[in-house]
This record gives C-alpha cells, sequence and structure tokens, in this order.
C-alpha cells in the first residue's frame, strides 16, 4: 500500500533542495576563490612556525647616484619638513636610474638630508639625499623567498592593495566554512561522527591553549 505524502512534505522537500543547491554553489565558488590563498597561508603558517630553524642570508645592494642640476635645486634649501614625498621628476629619475619607487613615499627632511625608509616584504629599504651635493645613496636588503611569503602572510609592509586582498580573502574563507557547516548540518542525520568530529575541532585547540600557553 503507497505511502501519500501530507500537502507540507513536497513544500518541505523543495526548500531542502533549493537550499542544498544554493549551498554547494556558494561553498565551490568561495572554495575556488580561496583555494591558492589558502595553500599559500597554510604553507606560510610552517614556515612561520619553524622561522628560527629555516636559515636566510640577506643580501644587501648598495647604489650611489648623483642627481642632474635641474633636479638638484628641486630638493635643495634648508626647510625641514616631515611625511613629506619628493618632487614628482625626482621620484620618476630615482625609479628609472635605481628602480627605487619612491612616488608618493613620504621621506623626512632636515636642513641638508632627505630620508626615506623602505620596507618591503621580505626585506628593508633606505634612501637619502644630500641636499646640497644632490648625491643619492640607496641601499636594499633582500631576506629570500620566504621571508617575502612570510611577510605576505602577516600583511607586513605590502601596501593597501594587499591588505584588500586579504580581507576579500578572509571573507571568502568565511563563507566557505560556514557554508561547509550548514552542508554538514543537512548531511548529519546520516553521518553519526559528523557533530563529534567538529566538536573535537573546536575542543582540541582550547584545550592546547588552556593547557601549554601561560
Amino acid at each position: 500500500m503507497a505511502t501519500s505524502l501530507s500537502p507540507q512534505q513536497p513544500a518541505a522537500l523543495h526548500r531542502r533542495a533549493f537550499w542544498m543547491r544554493q549551498l554547494y554553489q556558494w561553498h565551490w565558488i568561495s572554495s575556488a576563490l580561496c583555494l591558492i590563498g589558502l595553500l599559500l597561508f597554510a604553507l606560510t603558517g610552517i614556515t612561520l612556525n619553524h622561522a628560527r630553524q629555516i636559515e636566510a642570508t640577506p643580501k644587501v645592494v648598495d647604489r650611489a647616484v648623483t642627481l642632474p642640476p635641474a633636479l638638484r635645486a628641486m630638493v635643495a634649501g634648508e626647510d625641514a619638513r616631515k611625511a613629506a614625498p619628493l618632487p614628482g621628476a625626482v621620484a620618476d629619475w630615482l625609479d628609472e636610474n635605481l628602480s627605487a619607487r619612491v612616488a608618493g613615499r613620504a621621506g623626512e627632511w632636515s636642513a641638508d638630508e632627505i630620508y626615506l625608509s623602505l620596507p618591503r616584504p621580505g626585506g628593508d629599504g633606505w634612501l637619502s639625499i644630500d641636499r646640497v651635493s644632490g648625491e643619492v645613496e640607496y641601499e636594499v636588503t633582500r631576506r629570500g623567498a620566504v621571508a617575502y611569503l612570510n611577510d605576505l602572510h602577516k600583511g607586513r609592509n605590502a601596501g593597501p592593495v594587499w591588505g584588500w586582498f586579504i580581507d576579500v580573502f578572509a571573507l571568502a574563507c568565511l563563507v566557505f566554512s560556514i557554508t561547509g557547516l550548514f552542508l554538514l548540518k543537512f548531511h548529519a542525520a546520516r553521518r553519526a561522527s559528523t557533530w563529534p568530529l567538529v566538536a573535537l575541532g573546536l575542543v582540541l585547540p582550547a584545550l592546547l591553549v588552556l593547557i601549554f600557553i601561560h
């Protein structure tokens, strides 16, 4: 004898199928968006955790040039300024001759020198300009690919665009995780280990923090 469905059951099944399709769609889209980022952040999580064991030999490059007379006149004087950028023509010339990307960078102007700090992912740098002679000293320190990736992980000295990427990536990870949680809920009735494993994922790090971190 066939069992008849109540009027509410087809509607409930339809809603369930609708939400399952939505969850699967958002889950795979966020997974695709997060894939490379998750691999990068997981890898650099390991390298950051073992930073003391990963040796790096910094490479330092020093270069010196002299500004042409016309550009020297643009920086001459004895006025002190804080957080003032270089004139555009001077910045362009330095980029062309030293590959020093200083456009828009704030510099400290003293009576005899302009000093710019140029930190970067995986390294450091600085540039100084003698306001009288126009002599320029430029130094760049690079600590290797691992240090570069570690700084990207932390968003250190990577600029605002990379900071925006991290925000969007984090949002995509939230979508991936939340849709995964709802998918677990839909399938939990047929998989008895679902919620114990979810609870383990919550309890284990909490216990490690309580017991081993003081």
